[in-house]
C-alpha cells in the first residue's frame, strides 16, 4: 500500500506535515518521499509539475491516483484506510461535527498566521505599509484567544475535538507548532502551550518533525510579544 505512495514535500511547510502526519497515523510507513527546497524553487521543477500543475507542495500520488489539495489528502487517506492505524473520523454525529469545524476554522487560522509571519514575503516592498501589518497582528492575536478559549473549554489534556486525536489536530497542529517556533509564549496562551505540548509527545508528530527544526532548535521571536 505505502509503496505504491510518493510525497514530494517541504521542511516545515503546514500543508506537507499535515499530511506526513496523517501518513504516520494511519500506519502507512514505507511511501517515496523527497524533500525539496523551496529556497532552491524546486517546487517548480517539472518533477513537481507533472504531479501538481500549480507547483506546490506537497504533492501526493497513490498508485495512479494524484491528491495535493493537503485537506483533500488527509481525507482520502482515512478514507482508503478506516480501519488501519489511528481512527481519524470519530463516530459521533457531535464529535464529528466539531471536528469538521476546527478542522476548517484551521484553514482561517493558517492564513492569519500566514499573514503576520510572512508579510515581507507576500507583499513587495514598496507595497508594504506598517499599518496593514498591524492589522494582521491584530487579527492573529483575536483567533489566537478564539483557540485558547476552545481548548479551555474542552479542558485539560484533550484535542481539539475532543479526548481523542482526529483530522482536526492533523490539519490544525502543524500552524500551533508553526506559532511557538516564531516565538508564541506559552506563558501567555496557556492552553495553546499545554496542547502544544501534548502533540509533540505523539510518535507521529516526532517522526514527521521538520528536518530544519531538529538542525536549529532555536526557531524565531517574531511572535514573541503577541
Amino acid at each position: 500500500m505505502a509503496q505504491d505512495m510518493t510525497l514530494l514535500w517541504g521542511s516545515g511547510s503546514p500543508p506537507c506535515w499535515r499530511v506526513m502526519i496523517a501518513l504516520e497515523e494511519k500506519k502507512l510507513q514505507g511511501y517515496s518521499s523527497k524533500l525539496l527546497s523551496f529556497e532552491k524553487m524546486e517546487h517548480k521543477s517539472q518533477e513537481v509539475l507533472d504531479i501538481n500543475p500549480r507547483g506546490q507542495l506537497p504533492s501526493f500520488k497513490h498508485g495512479n491516483i494524484v491528491v495535493n489539495e493537503s485537506y483533500a489528502a488527509c481525507f482520502y487517506l482515512e478514507s482508503q484506510f478506516k480501519s488501519q492505524g489511528t481512527k481519524l473520523i470519530p463516530d459521533g454525529t457531535e464529535d464529528q461535527a466539531l471536528m469538521y469545524q476546527r478542522m476548517f476554522e484551521g484553514l482561517t487560522f493558517y492564513d492569519k498566521l500566514s499573514a503576520t509571519i510572512f508579510y515581507d514575503y507576500y507583499v513587495p516592498e514598496g507595497e508594504r505599509l506598517e499599518s496593514a501589518l498591524k492589522r494582521n497582528k491584530e487579527a492573529l492575536v483575536t483567533e489566537l484567544k478564539l483557540w485558547e478559549g476552545y481548548l479551555e473549554k474542552l479542558g485539560s489534556g484533550s484535542y481539539l475535538a475532543g479526548k481523542s486525536l482526529t483530522l482536526a489536530d492533523v490539519a490544525v497542529f502543524p500552524t500551533v507548532a508553526t506559532l511557538f517556533r516564531f516565538g508564541l509564549s506559552a506563558e501567555r496562551y496557556p492552553k495553546l502551550g499545554e496542547y502544544y505540548a501534548l502533540m509533540k509527545e505523539r510518535p507521529s508528530v516526532k517522526a514527521s518533525w521538520p528536518p530544519h527544526w531538529l538542525e536549529n532548535p532555536k526557531g524565531q521571536d517574531t511572535l514573541k510579544d503577541m
